[in-house]
């Protein structure tokens, strides 16, 4: 069976379902979800991320956090974590680089949080020779200092839509026309939650954020440490962010369920309040955070090396990263820092 006649028996069975519903069954089946089935990344999956594009991005992101681990008083022993890192590239690269940091590398205790078996192998290979801990949530970490990526982390964790309907909301649902999935509208029903809107305006909530947030935050609180989140949003998310990325193009979310990337623009403000306790940093563009830590001085000096085809796209990832028309404005950084912890070298205060 098919995830989309899964989703269509359960349609017919139980009635429309809720995006988040939808979001978690085709992201997160046991058997036939996205994530649980495949290896998206790379040229032969779905979409790309920064570490796959060069490793400048890994090298400077696990130097911005050494340099926070220093100025923090290098606490020892400490958690080196990631959420969804992928294959493992953008944490190979960082600890590459942080090599060069005095003692770091002997105090980190690295803990992967990944839900993907396919992904956990790959990252098993990337880092081969290196002690990994594999954790399945975030409930999972120690409870000891922390130094935390969350790189296209965030994106996915399942959404609700409300439409404004007048005089009340209507929430947005997956149902069915004969065979085929279709969007469609609940009922008006009183959401006291949501902030006042006007007729036709669309409102996304990530009830799945503050869960997330929550230990992250009570460690940091409780044992200090600091954590990069980097993802795209903004510091309000507008209309409808709702997307699917299949072999590297947009796709309708309800075309391939299963077969297709699902993520949504995350909402930084609604991260920040949940983070209860943390100094949260200024919202920066993943461009200008790059540019405050040298990308630029460090793709010259690796351009030095290369020459042809391999400089030129050497050039064109260092572009990719930065520029304001492609990664450079879409991605935003935000630091959380917990107690006696100075907030990472790229972002501001």
């Amino acid at each position: 069976m098919s995830l989309h006649d899964h989703i269509v028996g359960r349609i017919a069975a139980q009635g429309p379902m809720r995006i988040d519903e939808y979001m978690t069954t085709c992201l997160l089946h046991p058997t036939l979800g996205y994530y649980t089935t495949r290896d998206p990344l790379g040229v032969q999956g779905d979409f790309t991320t920064a570490p796959e594009i060069s490793q400048m991005f890994g090298e400077l992101i696990g130097l911005s956090l050494g340099q926070s681990w220093m100025d923090s008083g290098a606490p020892s022993p400490f958690t080196l974590a990631e959420l969804g890192p992928g294959r493992g590239t953008l944490m190979a690269d960082a600890l590459r680089a942080c090599a060069r940091v005095p003692g770091f590398l002997a105090a980190a205790q690295m803990v992967l949080v990944e839900a993907s078996p396919a992904l956990k192998s790959a990252q098993a290979k990337t880092l081969e020779g290196t002690e990994v801990h594999w954790a399945d949530s975030v409930e999972e970490l120690p409870q000891k200092p922390l130094f935390l990526i969350a790189n296209e982390f965030f994106d996915v964790l399942p959404i609700r839509q409300f439409l404004c309907d007048g005089g009340g909301w209507r929430e947005r649902q997956v149902g069915l026309d004969g065979d085929q999935l279709v969007f469609g509208l609940g009922p008006v029903q009183p959401q006291p939650a949501l902030p006042d809107a006007e007729a036709g305006d669309l409102v996304e909530t990530c009830a799945a954020l503050a869960p997330t947030m929550d230990p992250i935050a009570q460690r940091l609180r409780d044992h200090g440490g600091t954590a990069l989140v980097i993802d795209y949003g903004d510091w309000q998310t507008k209309g409808d962010t709702l997307q699917a990325l299949r072999s590297h193009e947009k796709v309708s979310p309800l075309e391939t369920p299963g077969q297709a990337d699902l993520t949504a623009h995350v909402n930084f403000s609604a991260l920040a309040e949940a983070a209860t306790g943390c100094t949260v940093s200024a919202l920066t563009p993943q461009g200008v955070f790059l540019e405050r830590l040298g990308i630029t001085a460090r793709a010259q000096a690796l351009a030095l090396k290369l020459s042809g085809p391999a400089r030129d796209s050497h050039i064109a990832a260092h572009r990719r990263l930065t520029h304001p028309a492609e990664m450079g404005n879409l991605f935003k950084v935000m630091a959380l820092t917990g107690k006696d912890s100075v907030p990472p070298p790229g972002v501001q205060p």
